[in-house]
This record gives C-alpha cells, structure tokens and sequence, in this order.
C-alpha cells in the first residue's frame, strides 16, 4: 500500500535564517514538505493562492501584514488551508488573536525543534496544538469569563483598520497601501482619519507609536 502523500506546507518568517533552520526541521520528516517560502504576510498569501497548500506556519511580527492578519485573510478564502502559529512571543494578547484569526496551534521558536512537527501533525490530524503555557492561560482567562459573567473584549479598530495602521507606521503612502490592499487611496484615506480620531492621536508619529505598543511592528 502507497503512503499517503506528505503534508504540503507553506513557511513564512521575515527571518531568512529562521526559514532555513525550520525548513531543515520540517524537510526532515517524511510526511512533512516544505513547498513555499514567504518573507512577509503579504507574500504568504501570495504563495497560499499560488501553491494552495495543506499547512501555513506562519510567523507573528513581519512586515506589511503580520502573521495573524495574513492568517484571517487565509481562514476567508483558502479555509482548506490550515493554519499554525509559529513565534517568539510568549504572550497571552497574541495566543487569544492567533486563535480567533484561525490558527489551530500556537509553537514557540524557542522549542520549535521539540514541539514543531508533532504541532504540525496535531493540526492535520484537525487537533489543536498548545503549549503548556498557553493552556494555562487559556484555562484561566475561560474560568475569569465565567465567574465574572463577560465576554471577550472588542478591538479597538476593525482588522481592515489594523492593517492600513501596520503599513501606515511601516512608511507606505496611501497609493501605495492602496494598491497592496486592491482598494482605493481615497478609502485608505478615509480609514486613516477614522484610525485618528478612535485612537484620539494626530499624526503618523503618534500612529507609528500606537502600532509598536500594541506589537503590529517592532521598533
């Protein structure tokens, strides 16, 4: 009997060097190849329409689109594609968005040689993949809803928001955001002022700011 084919995946990390060391990782297993690279989210949506593949590893913090804006744009239109998050950062904010955006793991670098390829295969068996510390958190930010009768909390902007704010404080124009996003420069425009006056700030300064507090770039 034929073994079945091995999971097709697509990489993506800003991080030419961390590419290669998770490719030697996942290469060297035989139900797992790698068979696309992406340096930024923007690119890896590019290369999930292009190569359409089983599993996107995604990193969170890369240029033009993060890892969990590309992840929700994934989960719309390739919902066949399954996601898995791949990052440095041990917070709970992100383990939260990472899950709502439509990952069905959460791997931290540090231990990506450990818990990388069992996460990879977790997530095509349709299983989730956490790491002790995000259970932890999950179990009692779950157990903190109940006993206080909330729910989770809106976000401030909308995500089509959230992107226009990452590339506005990554130095694009409105033309240039405009074209990367297939909308017009007058609707980026718009989003801009909207951004503006919901976060109470007055300029790009303050913008770019705002987005590296709340993680969409690295300063």
């Amino acid at each position: 009997m034929n073994d079945p084919a091995p999971t097709r995946i697509l990489l993506a990390d800003d991080h030419a060097l961390v590419r290669r060391g998770v490719r030697l990782i996942l290469d060297g297993e035989p139900d797992l190849t790698v068979v696309a690279e992406a340096a930024d989210g923007a690119e890896a949506l590019e290369q999930a329409r292009a190569h359409r593949p089983d599993l996107a590893v995604l990193d969170i913090a890369m240029p033009r689109l993060t890892g969990l804006q590309a992840a929700r744009e994934l989960a719309r239109t390739l919902p066949e594609t399954r996601i898995l998050v791949l990052t440095m950062y041990d917070n709970e904010q992100f383990f939260f968005e990472a899950l709502a955006a439509g990952a069905s793991g959460y791997v931290l670098k540090s231990v990506a040689d450990r818990d990388l390829v069992e996460a990879c295969r977790a997530t095509m068996r349709g299983e989730p993949f956490l790491y002790p510390g995000a259970v932890n958190a999950l179990i009692h930010h779950y157990l903190d809803l109940v006993r206080e009768g909330r729910t989770l909390p809106a976000k401030a902007i909308t995500d089509r928001e959230e992107e226009i704010l990452k590339l506005v404080a990554e130095g694009h124009t409105s033309q240039q955001i405009a074209g990367l996003l297939v909308i017009s420069p007058k609707t980026v425009e718009r989003h801009r002022a909207n951004l503006l006056a919901k976060l109470g700030l007055r300029d790009r300064l303050e913008l770019t700011r705002y987005a590296i507090r709340v993680g969409l770039i690295e300063p």
